[in-house]
């Protein structure tokens, strides 16, 4: 198979992106007053990629008759807009899904604006951005989400952010849309009926062209609780997995099937569905970033954006392939699964990466990225029961170990049989970084060796997280901090975990996993990190239910960590 380059992201960027506008001053808002056909909005409005001049716009706007159509924008510096610092007009076409992007620069640090789109006969919902701060910073917040599966529930947590007053930006983490349908025996569907979250059955079907990416976008984006939140707050987005199919990697995806066509094709479509969609700047020929980017809030936080799914993801590898006659070849699997050669970031990205850690200012080193960087090993007889799904005794495995591990860490005796059921242990996921440890090793050891403040931002579990990340000689280099999911289901749906076992899981998994702190595995939420130059918290927000429009805030399940600056400190606590 042909192995994807540069020069095919910039094609799918180029062909999801259209003639990007640039917009740098008042320009004045001249329509054809000879075109009188109604304009729909029928999206909502957007903005991302905030820079410290400018922030980019989005729009889709659709005649109801006829071919292209011009539309206006505008920025302000007030809601009213009688304080216009930008306008311009751009054209809407059927090439590019009728979406608009402008790329609105001179602006200034640190500020609000308002922006809205016009057409001869409607005017689109007013949006609120902001652009990055420069010098001296006091203070980020981030909101943090990643997993928003249409047909599992609503879009409650979005809602929740869209509320908030006090945050500079999302950041999301992908899986930004699904690419299954909603068919009852479908992924995470089964209460898609009777919520009335079905896909309408013209994009009732698993992804595959261009057409069915856009359509679902459309429908995602119909949301008006996705609405609100694109509204009101600017949006910093990378792709993971279901943007293209489940578990991709640069070449191929569990979920791409031999009839189902070339897979190089369907990423192409997809992507550039995605660039279209997504308030997101295009990639640029010549330029050293591609969907990997940073973002620098002043001198406080410098935000690596990474792609561990895409750009240079080398295939997971699969326990069933170690698997003898006499048991796992542990040997084998261990060599393969440290191999110097095997790649999530791909040598382009991780280059990128370490010359942006050496030569960033910030205090805090942020990585916003898809999967998980701790180190999550268990007993092998749990690995066990979960590759074979078989959940029936899982519970009380799980309980057993719980208590063996709580013996030996109070100090008790433990037999031989009971020591190798706790140690004979091997990372539970491998499509996250435990199934790339060589390169986990290289970006661990580049921030100890510039003496970094590291903090790791997940998604892709669906679940909450806090923790240590350790290299292999024990050394404390930094914290990680996971958000639950939007709506998909977490591990208490995967375990087949009752309500009443739950806690119990949570207690004996964290037991287990000597690096975790905290976890939430039956919630959905959201995560809020805020940077300050003391200190780096984490706050975690859960939502009782995504199967109606009413929910409370959790706030019993409500959690906060924290790490601070400097080489001693650079590990996950609780908030005194």
């Amino acid at each position: 198979m042909t192995r994807w380059t540069r020069r095919d992201f910039l094609k799918a960027s180029a062909l999801g992106m259209g003639a990007v506008v640039v917009s740098t001053g008042l320009a004045g808002c001249v329509l054809d007053s000879n075109d009188k056909r109604n304009v729909r909005f029928t999206h909502g409005v957007a903005s991302g990629d905030p820079l410290q001049d400018g922030v980019i716009l989005w729009t889709r706007a659709v005649p109801d008759s006829g071919g292209a159509v011009s539309v206006g924008w505008e920025v302000a510096t007030d809601a009213s807009f009688e304080s216009l610092v930008q306008s311009g007009t751009a054209e809407a076409s059927a090439e590019h899904d009728f979406t608009i992007k402008v790329d609105a620069r001179g602006l200034l640090p640190g500020q609000r604006y308002y922006y809205r789109f016009r057409s001869a006969s409607q005017v689109s919902a007013t949006g609120i951005t902001r652009t990055l701060p420069e010098g001296n910073v006091d203070q980020v917040r981030l909101a943090v989400v990643s997993c928003a599966h249409y047909p599992a529930g609503f879009f409650n947590v979005y809602r929740e952010i869209a509320s908030r007053d006090d945050l500079d930006a999302v950041v999301h983490l992908g899986d930004y849309i699904y690419e299954y349908s909603s068919e009852t025996e479908s992924y995470a569907a089964g209460d898609a009926d009777a919520i009335g979250r079905r896909f309408p059955p013209d994009n009732d079907r698993e992804l595959l062209t261009l057409a069915d990416y856009r359509g679902r976008y459309g429908i995602y984006r119909r949301d008006e609780d996705l609405q609100l939140a694109h509204q009101r707050l600017p949006f910093i987005v990378v792709w993971d997995d279901h943007e293209v199919a489940n578990d991709t990697w640069r070449e191929g995806a569990d979920n791409h099937n031999a009839d189902e066509g070339d897979f190089r094709e369907r990423k192409l479509m997809a992507l550039q569905a995605f660039f279209e969609w997504m308030p997101i700047r295009p990639m640029v020929e010549g330029s050293d970033e591609a969907i990997f980017r940073s973002f620098r809030f002043g001198n406080l936080v410098d935000l690596h954006m990474l792609d561990t799914r895409i750009i240079g993801r080398d295939q997971q590898l699969d326990y069933a392939d170690y698997l003898t006659a006499s048991g796992l070849d542990a040997a084998r699997f261990r060599a393969d699964v440290s191999d110097a050669n095997r790649t999530l970031l791909g040598a382009e990205q991780l280059l990128w990466l370490q010359a942006k850690m050496a030569y960033s200012t910030g205090q805090w080193q942020v990585l916003g990225q898809q999967v998980l960087m701790g180190r999550m090993n268990l007993p092998a007889e749990l690995l066990l029961a979960i590759a074979t799904e078989d959940f029936s005794n899982l519970p009380q495995s799980l309980q057993a170990l719980a208590a063996l591990k709580a013996r030996q860490l109070q100090g008790g005796s433990l037999s031989a049989a009971e020591l190798a059921r706790l140690e004979t242990v091997a990372p539970y996921n491998l499509d996250a970084w435990d199934g790339y440890q060589y390169e986990r090793e290289v970006v661990l050891g580049t921030a100890r060796q510039l003496n970094k403040n590291l903090v790791v931002l997940a998604g892709d579990t669906h679940n909450a997280w806090a923790n240590n990340l350790r290299d292999f000689e024990g050394n404390q280099i930094g914290v990680e901090f996971a958000t639950a999911s939007v709506s998909s289901p977490g591990l208490e749906d995967y375990l087949e975990l009752p309500d009443e076992l739950i806690a119990g899981a949570e207690q004996g998994i964290g037991l287990l996993v000597d690096d975790l702190d905290f976890l939430n595995i039956s919630q959905r939420g959201y995560l809020v990190a805020t940077f300050t130059p003391e200190q780096a918290t984490a706050d975690w927000h859960f939502v009782d239910t995504v199967k109606s429009r009413d929910y409370q805030v959790d706030t019993s399940r409500s959690a906060s960590r924290r790490v601070r600056p400097g080489a001693g400190y650079r590990k996950v606590e609780r908030l005194p």
